[in-house]
């Protein structure tokens, strides 16, 4: 009798594995910002150094630590992270963890609105380009996902300010809402810092309309970013999953190409989006930052520009480590949804 022997751990070892990864994805990178930031000398020096003398500067300096053995720091740092304190940012000395709490919701709820937009641009156009295959349709549409991952984020911008807000004057040009909004939504007992919740709590519709119309270019400018990867990556997998022998079957009974791609097509398409998902919120948190800056939208991006230009180094840190801890939990959440739906990718 031959003994049975297993081929796999199963989801549940698949998701007990993954969750372990995020570990030393988050250590790794956090390792890494904190040595490259100090590779220019310590952060009192590069914040503050043309603005106290030398020795209040050395006063800053050693009352922070940084005059230390850099591996003593180093350590002290990763005691601090893990009981969840960040320290102080060296220009205005604000406390870290507030400031993650009080732009980090901006940052999420613009990449909320850029991956709406990257769906409902990408997707359809897709599924488009694969009916068109080979034809002008399908040429115009590879040329526009080409576009769209290929301009610079702040480049476009730029020109859809300067179109739809200097030109057309038909949306605002920055900020994520106006100030009569904000004056209204400070006024809630509990605010969020996501403003359209806020602006639903409200209720008033001017303050959704308004904080909705100031999301629009920031959202497309971000969002076309993704759109065009999943513009390619649908037409690429609905094509194939078109001459798959299933398909073949139903096209010789006389299935319309149109449904086809509706029907046949277009649900095993969509695995290869999901499986992406992490990756691409990874990239619209980077882009965020450019984003955030072209249309002064106060999210961690923005304060981020912001604190580099400072040589802010313990800000940096700590908001490099949040944005660390949000791709890291992202992947995480879409690998265990991609393993719900497709068991092949179960190891």
């Amino acid at each position: 009798m031959f003994k049975k022997q297993r081929t796999g751990g199963g989801l549940g070892r698949y998701i007990v594995v993954r969750f372990l990864l995020i570990i030393p994805t988050i250590f790794i990178l956090v390792t890494l910002v904190f040595f490259l930031m100090r590779l220019t000398g310590d952060p009192i020096t590069a914040a503050l150094g043309g603005r106290l003398n030398a020795t209040q500067l050395q006063e800053r300096i050693h009352s922070a630590g940084y005059d230390r053995p850099i591996l003593v720091q180093y350590i002290e740092y990763l005691g601090q992270i893990a009981t969840g304190n960040f320290g102080n940012s060296i220009s205005d000395n604000r406390p870290i963890t507030e400031i993650l709490v009080t732009y980090g919701a901006a940052t999420l709820e613009l990449a909320f609105y850029a991956l709406i937009v990257a769906f409902i641009v990408g997707i359809p156009l897709g599924l488009l380009a694969a009916y068109f295959r080979d034809k002008g349709q399908d040429a115009v549409l590879r040329v526009f996902a080409i576009l769209c991952y290929a301009t610079p984020v702040f480049f476009a911008g730029i020109l859809l300010k300067l179109i739809f807000s200097v030109w057309l004057n038909v949306l605002p040009v920055a900020g994520r809402a106006s100030t009569g909004s904000e004056f209204e939504m400070q006024d809630l007992p509990h605010t969020t810092g996501f403003y359209l919740i806020d602006a639903f709590q409200t209720g008033d519709p001017a303050v959704i309309s308004d904080v909705l119309l100031h999301a629009v270019l920031p959202a497309v400018t971000l969002g076309l970013l993704t759109a065009g990867i999943f513009l390619r990556l649908v037409r690429t997998n609905v094509i194939g999953t078109l001459s798959t022998d299933y398909v073949d079957a139903a096209r010789s009974r006389g299935v319309s190409e149109y449904r086809l791609v509706r029907k046949h097509a277009y649900k095993p398409a969509l695995i290869p989006i999901i499986t992406v998902i992490g990756l691409q919120i990874a990239l619209l948190l980077s882009g965020a930052v450019l984003t955030e800056s072209t249309f002064e939208w106060k999210g961690l991006g923005f304060q981020l520009a912001q604190y580099l230009g400072a040589r802010d180094f313990v800000a940096v840190q700590g908001i490099v480590a949040l944005l660390a801890v949000i791709v890291a939990l992202t992947n995480f959440i879409v690998d265990v949804a991609a393993a719900i739906i497709d068991p092949r990718v179960r190891y």
